[in-house]
């Protein structure tokens, strides 16, 4: 019996050690395999898939290979009928404008994604629509097109390697033409890192492409402002980014039909990604200091955590007529970068007068900063108006206009662009060397007079500036003038008498309407010297 068992144990090792023998023999001869039909240059190794009744391969390039090989969508012959042949660009008439493709590229974007890539460790893009292109495709005379004006073959060109057809190589020699469909700011960012690895610096270029007066950002300044080694930046082209390629015409199609359907697919893959709201950018932003520091005052501090989450508006910077929010995420964001921004220590949270991109603070200097932002917001919610806020009255009253809502007070403490025009100007206060406990000191007794209320009354300092009595709306185009204005009250007056009067001619002309003035008496006067600047506090 014992004899039987050794020899049913030694048969079952044999068989596993074969088996396992066998597995790593096929791994090898895979391995062989897969390095030879991958190799290629003008090959790219995908798989297939199929959604829609849309045939695609899925791949991965290296970033130097996507910048290089890789076109913007505009440039797509499909969609170049009416090409501007001075700018390249697609020309909107009456009769293109339902075939414009997309939006236009946005190129003030590309520093900040190339400095994403270039100074960010943990960086990442998802992958890349693109489209498939060849020559034929756009000569209606080729063989390639049949008597009809339909395709007889694909624009891809897939050999599979295995009996299914999931696997195989996809070619991408230089005479195939590769645009990105989805991804025109992702390629844009790639290509700036490209070309500041291969010529040392990068243009920086406002929305049109043009170069700003700011200059370029070069290899020395990420080094000086990162710590980023140039072997490292020299690294960053090898790395693999995502893509998956369409085909500009399928066999069957016409040269229309090929049209309409890759303009299709790029409508609704860009309809099904919703953009995020400014609120939500608020929120996802792990590196932005001012950001950071809002969100964490936001989520701790007892009032503003409290009242169900409805004291915050987290999703965007508007408060709607009924709403009892009290501020909202982007507000409390522009507020922290208003009060700490004068600050020498964290004047680099700000992106740089080149365009360099802040990176995270470390959580010491965070520290700080929050414990002054809460201190700031503890001291604002103590202000007599906005006291009563925290003690039970309605922010509905306190914040609307009398023709808003009855009995309305219309107090701009409890509007966005007031409560960041505050803390700017406490900020710069603080700058010049005033404690907190002097400036909200002063604060409280303009508070208390009525300062920040019936803004609506020409007898407010806010009428005009930040209230518009012909809208009968907020105007947020006042808030440079507001902070001036509080500056001046708080900060105990101008000396100056050149500055002071430059600061009362920029009242003046807010309370101008048609040529004549209204005072803060409610009367027009045709005379601006019948508008003055109040006593400071």
């Amino acid at each position: 019996m014992e004899k039987k068992m050794n020899v049913s144990t030694n048969t079952l090792e044999q068989l596993t050690s074969e088996v396992l023998q066998r597995e790593s023999q096929e791994r090898q001869v895979l391995s062989m395999l897969l390095d030879k039909y991958t190799s290629r240059k003008d090959k790219l190794f995908v798989q297939a898939a199929e959604m829609g009744g849309t045939e695609s391969y899925i791949g991965a390039v290296s970033l130097e290979w996507f910048a290089e090989r890789v076109r913007f969508a505009s440039q797509l012959p499909l969609f170049r009928e009416k090409i501007d042949p001075e700018t390249g660009k697609v020309l909107i008439d009456k009769d293109t404008v339902q075939e414009v493709l997309q939006r236009p590229i946005d190129y003030s974007r590309q520093a900040v994604l190339a400095q994403y890539l270039a100074a960010r460790p943990k960086h990442k893009f998802p992958p890349v629509l693109l489209v498939l292109n060849q020559p034929w495709v756009d000569d209606i005379a080729a063989d390639e097109w049949d008597a009809d004006g339909r395709a007889l073959r694909s624009a891809a060109d897939f050999s599979p390697l295995d009996s299914s057809g999931r696997f195989g190589n996809l070619d991408v020699s230089e005479g195939i033409q590769i645009f990105a469909l989805d991804g025109q700011h992702r390629l844009l960012g790639v290509k700036g890192l490209i070309d500041l690895i291969k010529y040392g610096r990068l243009p920086v270029l406002d929305k049109s492409g043009r170069e700003r007066s700011s200059g370029h950002i070069t290899i020395e300044d990420l080094e000086n402002s990162y710590g980023i080694r140039n072997s490292d930046l020299q690294q960053l082209g090898k790395e693999l980014i995502g893509v998956e390629f369409i085909s500009a015409v399928v066999p069957g199609e016409s040269r229309a039909e090929a049209k309409r359907r890759v303009r299709s697919i790029f409508v609704h893959v860009n309809k099904m990604a919703a953009p995020l709201t400014a609120g939500q950018l608020h929120q996802l932003d792990d590196d932005n200091g001012f950001a950071l520091v809002a969100k964490r005052v936001a989520t701790v501090h007892p009032f503003l955590s409290g009242g169900d989450g409805k004291r915050v508006n987290w999703e965007n910077n508007t408060i709607s007529s009924r709403s009892t929010n009290f501020t909202t995420l982007q507000a409390l964001t522009e507020m922290a970068r208003g009060l700490l921004s004068e600050q020498e220590k964290y004047k680099k949270w700000e992106p740089s007068e080149k365009g360099l991109i802040p990176m995270r603070p470390d959580d010491a200097e965070l520290d700080e900063a929050i414990e002054l932002f809460n201190e700031f917001i503890d001291r604002l919610l103590a202000l007599p108006t906005i006291s009563r806020a925290v003690k039970g009255t309605s922010v509905v009253t306190l914040r609307n206009f009398a023709h808003e809502v009855e009995d309305g007070e219309g107090n701009l403490l409890f509007r966005p662009v007031g409560q960041t025009a505050i803390a700017t100007a406490i900020g710069i206060l603080i700058h010049k060397g005033d404690s907190l406990e002097k400036i909200f000191s002063r604060l409280a007794k303009f508070d208390a007079s009525g300062g920040f209320g019936q803004i609506e009354r020409p007898g407010s300092l806010w009428y005009g500036v930040l209230y518009d009595p012909n809208k009968k709306r907020m105007q947020i185009g006042g808030e440079k003038l507001a902070i001036r204005l509080l500056d001046y009250l708080l900060g105990g007056g101008i000396s100056d008498e050149l500055l002071r009067e430059g600061l009362r001619q920029a009242l003046v002309d807010a309370r101008e309407f048609d040529g004549v003035y209204m005072n803060f008496g409610g009367e027009i006067a045709k005379e601006s010297k019948a508008i003055t600047l109040p006593n400071p506090i």
